[in-house]
């Protein structure tokens, strides 16, 4: 029998009466008395099942307040630990606010687990790091009521600006799921003004509203129709293909990139490398191109390739 196994067979034995004696859970579970003792122990310490010992009954038994929920589903290895408490620093880092408040009493409880393991001294926080570029500011409050009404599915009334524009428009939104896409969070969501599927920026919703009405849903298969084919967070459905040539030397870092699940690559005699895939709106493709300088070439289809020459024209004309 394992020890979880184990574990859980005492909750079960000690749940089933008023109280079982030590002889009596030692025969059930065909373990030692010196077994039985660490393993009361632990229950009481590690997994804070309160356990007591009535000496007038003579036997274990659990207090009257015990529920279901002061028994772990699993029980860690240092290791697994270490994983859970790396993931929640990521998670703390990659938006500090949104989630660190939230995730308190976890950390609390793994840092317990962690000091029963000996892994106290381990400091997680210092040993990651998390760069962020271009990252923008989102309120932990909208954040939270966009979260929560993404979950219990329930609809939105937004305030939302549009940066290409200048306009704030009001809408109502059936939240699907929040996409976290370059330092940035997003809700993809069916839109009741536009009555389509669109993607909005967390950080421009200037006003939310929860709605007691239930959202629109929307399939996973359709939202990524809708949104996934194209490239980057200016996506919908493909309208064209893009073929760019990279030099030898930035192939080197290109080549290991992935710019989207659909895209086509090779290699040059010369070690130039051939990079192709769908997009649908270019506005954050262009950018992406230019960044690479002459390192880069459009190839098709042309009216990017006019795009992004006369950006780099336009980005001359300000240094001659």
């Amino acid at each position: 029998m394992s020890e979880v196994v184990r574990l859980y067979r005492y909750k079960s034995l000690l749940g089933s009466r008023t109280a079982v004696s030590a002889n009596e859970l030692m025969a059930a579970l065909e373990v030692s008395r010196a077994t039985l003792k660490r393993d009361i122990a632990k229950l009481r310490d590690q997994l804070h099942v309160p356990i007591r010992f009535d000496r007038d009954l003579g036997g274990y038994l659990l207090e009257d307040a015990h529920t279901d929920n002061e028994l772990p589903g699993l029980w860690f290895s240092q290791e697994e630990i270490l994983a859970l408490v790396t993931i929640q620093q990521l998670l703390e880092q990659l938006e500090p606010g949104l989630l660190g408040n939230k995730l308190k009493p976890l950390q609390s409880r793994l840092n317990q687990l962690m000091d029963k393991h000996g892994l106290a001294s381990q400091d997680v926080a210092k040993r990651i790091r998390i760069v962020h570029a271009g990252k923008r500011v989102v309120q932990a409050k909208s954040f939270e009521v966009v979260a929560a009404a993404t979950m219990a599915r329930k609809r939105l009334k937004i305030w939302h600006f549009n940066r290409q524009n200048g306009i704030t428009t009001e809408r109502q939104v059936s939240p699907q799921r929040l996409v976290h896409y370059r330092d940035n969070w997003y809700l993809d969501a069916w839109c009741h003004l536009r009555d389509d599927v669109r993607s909005f920026s967390i950080d421009a919703i200037q006003k939310i509203e929860v709605l007691d009405t239930a959202a629109k849903e929307v399939s996973t298969k359709n939202i990524d129709q809708a949104l996934g084919s194209g490239y980057g967070i200016f996506n919908g459905a493909a309208q064209d293909w893009a073929k760019l040539r990279f030099t030898p030397e930035r192939a080197r870092w290109v080549a290991g990139e992935s710019w989207h699940p659909l895209q086509e690559s090779s290699f040059e005699a010369d070690g130039s490398y051939l990079l192709s895939f769908p997009y649908a709106d270019d506005r954050e493709l262009v950018g992406d191109i230019m960044r690479f300088g002459a390192d880069v070439q459009v190839l098709e289809p042309k009216g990017l390739r006019s795009k992004v020459q006369k950006g780099f024209l336009e980005a001359v004309g300000k240094y001659v």
